[in-house]
């Protein structure tokens, strides 16, 4: 799979394309994928994916909560392992969404020239989203596309949404965010060095120096496999602000205890799959309350994940 960070830097003589933000890469978004590559294949030409960096409401409605799903990276692997052939992650701009559907797609056919584009019920670009469905299919007159529109996918009635999946993180929902993705909520980072507390306490806890930008779920206790130099191993992951140690606001923090784990884990990329919710955060009396309660906690988690890990890895 190749990945391209702008148009202008991409040059196909043709495609089969799909546009659109793709955060967090859900079922719906697999669907609209696997149909795109097959048909694209079947054609004898690559399929690409035009998506965007920053977020198209950060850029427009100026937001500061965290709010992607995975990464730009992430997202491009993500695509690449459904048989995407390109992903052009083009930046998002205020000049970009000032363009009209002609000028964009001008842009678009002149880099890509796409003789079909697969697009989501609701889509819509250009300024004033004025580029809808409807305004595509005409413009796919002068710059020689076809276009479809893949109806969308659906859970108990609701449409999977990216939205619907961070609703359901920061309701600690983690088996319904697995469900809307398809895959465990993820979430990585290097560890870094904290205040050394999980150590003195006997349970050792890496702390993970996690993207500002990437949605958490809400402030608990979950139990995780962590991908650590490609093994897995269980894990009891606290999210949150450790109201046990801090008495003024402190920004949320991801630690981990990697169960039957020795090696030092500073500087070392680790993934974590969310699996299970095991409690709400909580501040407690004393450290020996606090020490009983997580030693619990990894009983609990070995008990959630038993059938989910495989000590054969």
């Amino acid at each position: 799979m190749q990945s391209t960070w702008s148009l202008e830097e991409t040059d196909l003589p043709a495609s089969w394309l799909t546009i659109g933000s793709f955060d967090g890469v859900h079922r719906g978004h697999q669907a609209i994928i696997r149909e795109l590559v097959k048909s694209a294949h079947l054609a004898g030409l690559p399929a690409a994916v035009l998506t965007f960096f920053p977020h198209p409401s950060v850029v427009l409605r100026n937001r500061q909560e965290p709010i992607y799903l995975t990464s730009p990276e992430e997202r491009a692997a993500l695509l690449g392992n459904l048989g995407i052939d390109i992903v052009i992650t083009h930046p998002f701009t205020h000049e970009l969404a000032g363009m009209s559907a002609q000028a964009f797609m001008d842009l678009v056919s002149r880099h890509l020239h796409p003789r079909h584009i697969l697009v989501g019920y609701d889509f819509a670009l250009g300024h004033g989203r004025e580029g809808n469905v409807d305004r595509l299919r005409q413009l796919g007159v002068d710059f020689g596309y076809t276009l479809d529109v893949f109806q969308p996918v659906k859970m108990e009635d609701e449409i999977v949404s990216s939205s619907q999946i961070r609703t359901a993180l920061a309701e600690g929902q983690i088996a319904k965010a697995e469900w809307l993705l398809g895959r465990p909520y993820q979430v990585s980072g290097p560890v870094i060095h904290g205040d050394g507390r999980g150590k003195l306490l006997g349970i050792p806890t890496a702390n993970l120096d996690v993207w500002p930008w990437r949605v958490l779920p809400k402030a608990g206790v979950y139990a995780c496999q962590a991908h650590i130099d490609g093994q897995l191993w269980r894990a009891v992951t606290n999210v949150g602000v450790r109201p046990t140690f801090e008495v003024g606001p402190v920004p949320p923090r991801v630690e981990t205890h990697v169960l039957d784990f020795a090696r030092n884990l500073y500087g070392t990329e680790i993934q974590l799959d969310f699996i299970d919710r095991l409690r709400d955060e909580q501040r407690f009396p004393s450290i020996d309350a606090l020490v009983a309660q997580i030693e619990q906690d990894i009983q609990h988690a070995k008990e959630k994940l038993k059938v989910r890990f495989s000590t054969n890895n």
